[in-house]
């Protein structure tokens, strides 16, 4: 996709109403897919004993969802490049909505599987798709407000799937988690056939199958052995857990060298000169952070919440509900501010946010009062929402053109690889202290919330590396990227 984004001013009505309509189209579509990833952890219970399944089984529903994006995301970038945007967008959705159906349909736990594995292949198709688009299509002294709205798709849909898997559950089948977005996916899929249409410009992108293959083996064996650890803290069923984690660390050092090879004839599947970009660098570490947070707090409070204080799943996904609107109302000011100040005075107090709640979170107890529970985690994505956005339009916008995609590609990646890791670090530290407690002999609640402590401690320590980095996110200045890393120079 080399077209360049031409300013606001030189648009023709008729262009720009356009690009408005494909982008609010792919918001919609995204959101709705991005919103089943969050939305099976407040109902494994109910799966467990409804298929009479174990909770390792049961996990697997999370655990292969995660790990067909991270296979998936990598390969979006090639893809992106060669095919049109009407095309991706139908092939996404129609993907996503065949697996809704198989879900909804599914007699078993193999088949449900199944039918999620298909929601992730549509599901990590899209988010590239969309942050492309934009960054194609929206001129960048406007794109803070447009990327605004990508951060609602990003952290709303998760914070607010558990609570709406809750309200469901309360009163419906679980299937029914799965029939009533089926519409919605098959309403935005006809919507798109019906009007979208192709806003970029493809361009030959060679195919390189062992980049595939590594990419594979790189990005899937490291969410599997982090999902593993997270399942079981440390004592995996099946394979051990350092088979995935060492096939997952060798094929992706294999595949970085590999694409480094590549890049130098403009061949590679996914050009990691975007780190060229120190801007892009920095904004992908506190990204992963963020995440890492993000993911390992929505995995402990709902556990805190109910096996801690007692309160049950629909209580536990109300509750949780403000952390999640906050986020969306926050995002369309967050991108507002960012075209007018730039993203230093946003990312600096938003990371010192988090890092503020989570090292409070290393104090919570088994008599810790909802209320003080209700706003540290406002206050936790309050924090999340001034860094997002400009964190994704900072880095991305620190890119040229031709890099877009690889970029995308790059940003949606460690955002599951991270996310796998936060839940996976969280629950292994939660697990691992809570088994020494109670073998000291306290209650399994005091264990418990001794072991999310641990785990909250953990998070707090990591955010301190984000508060440092946060003071070196500036606004991209035209021309910052390397001449000689551009592709095709």
């Amino acid at each position: 996709m080399t077209a360049v984004s031409p300013t606001a001013d030189a648009l023709p009505a008729g262009e720009a109403a356009r690009n408005r309509l494909v982008i609010s189209l792919l918001l919609v579509s995204t959101f709705v897919v991005i919103l089943n990833e969050t939305i099976m952890g407040v109902a494994l219970p109910h799966l467990m004993a409804d298929l009479g399944v174990s909770a390792s089984a049961a996990q697997w529903l999370t655990t292969a969802f995660l790990l067909t994006m991270a296979v998936v995301i990598p390969i979006t970038g090639l893809l992106l490049q060669r095919l049109h945007t009407r095309p991706v967008f139908m092939l996404a959705m129609a993907t996503f909505s065949a697996g809704t159906l198989i879900c909804a349909l599914a007699p078993g736990l193999p088949v449900l599987i199944l039918g999620r594995v298909v929601q992730a292949v549509g599901t990590a198709i899209m988010m590239p798709l969309l942050m492309t688009t934009i960054m194609t299509l929206v001129p960048p002294e406007a794109r803070g407000r447009t990327m605004g709205n990508i951060s609602i798709v990003i952290s709303v849909a998760p914070a607010i799937g558990p609570t709406i898997s809750g309200i469901i559950l309360s009163v419906l089948d679980w299937r029914w988690m799965f029939i009533l977005v089926l519409p919605i996916a098959l309403g935005s899929l006809a919507l798109g056939a019906w009007r979208i249409v192709n806003v970029t410009t493809p361009r030959y992108a060679p195919f390189d199958p062992l980049s595939v293959v590594l990419s594979v083996l790189g990005f899937g064996g490291l969410v599997y052995g982090l999902s593993t650890i997270g399942e079981a803290a440390g004592e995996g069923a099946g394979l051990p857990v350092w088979i995935p984690l060492t096939v997952g660390a060798v094929a992706l050092v294999a595949f970085v060298l590999r694409q480094t090879a590549l890049q130098k004839e403009d061949k590679a599947l996914l050009d990691l000169r975007t780190f060229s970009a120190r801007l892009f660098t920095i904004a992908v570490i506190m990204l992963a952070i963020s995440m890492i947070a993000l993911f390992g707090a929505f995995i402990l409070l709902p556990i805190y919440l109910q096996n801690v204080l007692g309160l049950d799943a629909l209580q536990t996904g109300l509750l949780l509900l403000p952390g999640g609107l906050v986020m969306g109302l926050l995002a369309p000011i967050v991108g507002r501010l960012y075209d007018r100040y730039g993203p230093t005075v946003l990312v600096v107090p938003g990371a010192a946010l988090v890092s503020l709640v989570l090292w409070g979170m290393t104090q919570m107890t088994e008599t810790t009062p909802v209320p003080i529970l209700l706003a540290g985690h406002v206050v936790l994505c309050t924090g999340l929402a001034l860094m997002f956005t400009p964190l994704f339009t900072a880095g991305l916008g620190a890119l040229p053109p031709q890099l877009y995609s690889h970029g995308s590609a790059v940003v949606g990646t460690i955002q599951q690889v991270a996310g796998a890791a936060g839940t996976a670090l969280f629950v292994a530290l939660m697990s691992g202290q809570a088994a020494r407690l109670m073998a000291e002999g306290l209650s399994q609640v005091a264990a418990t919330a001794g072991g999310i402590r641990a785990a909250f401690l953990c998070g707090a320590i990591l955010s301190l590396f984000a508060v440092i980095a946060a003071f070196f996110v500036r606004r991209p200045a035209a021309g910052a990227f390397p001449a000689e890393a551009v592709p095709g120079h």
